[in-house]
């Protein structure tokens, strides 16, 4: 196994990042939005949505492996990771495109169109995002650097998250002039002109390091056979799993949470005492000043509250971020990871039991359960990392990217599963969106969806990741130690 220095510059680590955030202006939005956009914009009845949205994921989730195959005996001259970036980035922006457009069809043809472009865009991501996770295993085999990327990297992610979470849904509002259709259709064609340019940006900065020996040879069988035994590995794709459940269905259901629980006049009030309705009149004023008429802020409540819930949310997310390294360096990933989880999911537990007019309590625990899970947030694919180094360790050679595929596959899995979920949940609670007031037993599944429901997938998560996966500060020291000697 060959390196050269294992230092990386922060020009690099900062081209490296752009590529996670052009990637996550798509995958939040598909997170987010997915079932919205297909029950409330394009009409598909919530149970057919349900099924599209699984069972177009998991085409795309089981192309993961024969994928992290191809990554693993890609051999260029730009590496074995790099070249996917740049060959992936027009056609991942495209297809983006396409996802969110919305065709008039009759009520077969749209389920047709949306089943299509789904399974492309799930499968052209796995073609350019495991190869970019699997490019963070190589950049450095020094895993304080390593930590340090991922910081970088989630920094990216909790932009795109911003610009998703808190801004889409005005931006679905402005560009589309109210029309919600033709709102989506602009903002996805921004975010993929947005993403290309970072794909390219990655692609052109960076350098993969960690180099395989030209002799070194194995089968797909070996691969194979070393991830059956990788514990860590098995720990890991279970805890994707019940991450990305957990993330695509509160996500998913926030905005049902505001549009259909939530009180509209204590939101209102809400956002006027703390003057959020004062600033937004001042930023409308100045964009008419300037002749932007077209771009003034939706005056609905719930839209705006849902933007400022999930913005708090992010910036606590980002300030959990910046003491993660320091946390990891000194505790270890593992049990770093393990406890901000866990006290991420308690704060998700009491959702269920406040008030439609309990907004207040509401904002602060967002903004708490947003710092924990920010702590755990770049760990998770800086653990991933290191489960490609101790497959190394244990058999001498190096597979990276069928291990990230197989982490990729955990996702797709989980975001499929956690997609469905709400679409499921909402037809199996009568959900309508005909229906101004939605009834009590709908509004109950909601509640149960972005609370009760994910601590337990996020509980589960912990429980994996205390117990089976045995890579903790110490070892991480070992495995570190032991494969800088045999590379030297």
């Amino acid at each position: 196994m060959n390196t050269s220095s294992q230092k990386v510059s922060v020009i690099e680590k900062i081209g490296y990042s752009l590529g996670d955030l052009a990637a996550n202006l798509i995958f939040q939005t598909l997170m987010t939005f997915l079932a919205f956009f297909y029950t409330d914009v394009y009409k598909i009845p919530p149970g057919t949505a349900s099924a599209i949205i699984f069972s177009g994921g998991m085409i795309g989730a089981f192309f993961n492996p024969f994928m992290g195959i191809i990554a693993d005996r890609t051999m260029t001259r730009w590496g074995k990771f790099r070249p996917w970036i740049l060959w992936t980035a027009v056609p991942f922006g495209v297809i983006a495109i396409l996802a969110f457009s919305t065709p008039d069809f009759g009520a077969g043809g749209k389920v047709a169109y949306a089943m299509i472009t789904y399974i492309l865009l799930v499968i052209v991501y796995s073609a350019n995002n495991l190869p970019y996770a699997s490019l963070s295993g190589v950049l450095t085999g020094d895993m304080a650097e390593r930590n340090s990327i991922s910081s970088y990297r989630f920094v990216a992610v909790m932009v795109a998250q911003f610009i998703v979470q808190a801004l889409l849904l005005p931006l679905v509002l402005i560009m589309g002039d109210g029309d919600k259709t033709k709102g989506f259709e602009s903002v996805m064609t921004l975010f993929a002109v947005t993403g290309i340019i970072f794909f390219l940006i990655t692609f052109l900065t960076t350098k993969e390091r960690v180099i395989p020996k030209p002799e070194q040879k194995s089968s797909v069988k070996e691969d194979v056979s070393d991830l059956i035994k990788n514990k860590p590995w098995i720990a890991m794709l279970v805890i994707t799993i019940f991450i990305f459940i957990t993330l695509s269905l509160k996500g998913g259901m926030y905005v049902y949470y505001f549009e259909n629980y939530l009180s509209e006049d204590a939101l209102s009030n809400f956002l006027q005492n703390i003057g959020f309705n004062n600033f937004i009149a001042g930023l409308n004023n100045m964009l008419t000043g300037m002749g932007l008429h077209g771009f003034t802020w939706p005056e609905d409540a719930p839209t705006s509250g849902f933007s400022l819930f999930n913005a708090g949310g992010i910036i606590m997310m980002i300030l959990g971020i910046t003491i993660s390294k320091k946390l990891a360096d000194k505790f270890g990933k593992r049990d770093v990871f393990g406890i901000s989880l866990f006290l991420s999911a308690l704060c998700l537990l009491l959702f269920y039991f406040y008030a439609p007019e309990s907004i207040s309590l509401v904002f602060i625990t967002q903004l708490v359960h947003g710092f924990f899970y920010g702590i755990g947030t770049p760990l998770l694919w800086a653990m991933i990392a290191d489960v490609a180094d101790y497959s190394e360790w244990k058999t001498n050679r190096r597979a990276t990217a069928i291990i990230f595929s197989a982490m990729i596959f955990g996702l797709k899995a989980g975001l499929s599963i956690g997609g469905a979920l709400v679409a499921g949940i909402l037809a199996v609670y009568g959900y309508s969106e005909q229906l101004t007031i939605q009834s009590p037993e709908t509004i109950n599944g909601i509640k149960l969806s972005l609370s009760v429901y994910p601590t337990i997938t996020f509980t589960i998560s912990v429980i994996v990741c205390m117990f089976f996966y045995e890579i903790n500060k110490k070892k991480e020291i070992e495995i570190q130690r032991e494969l800088e000697l045999r590379r030297k």
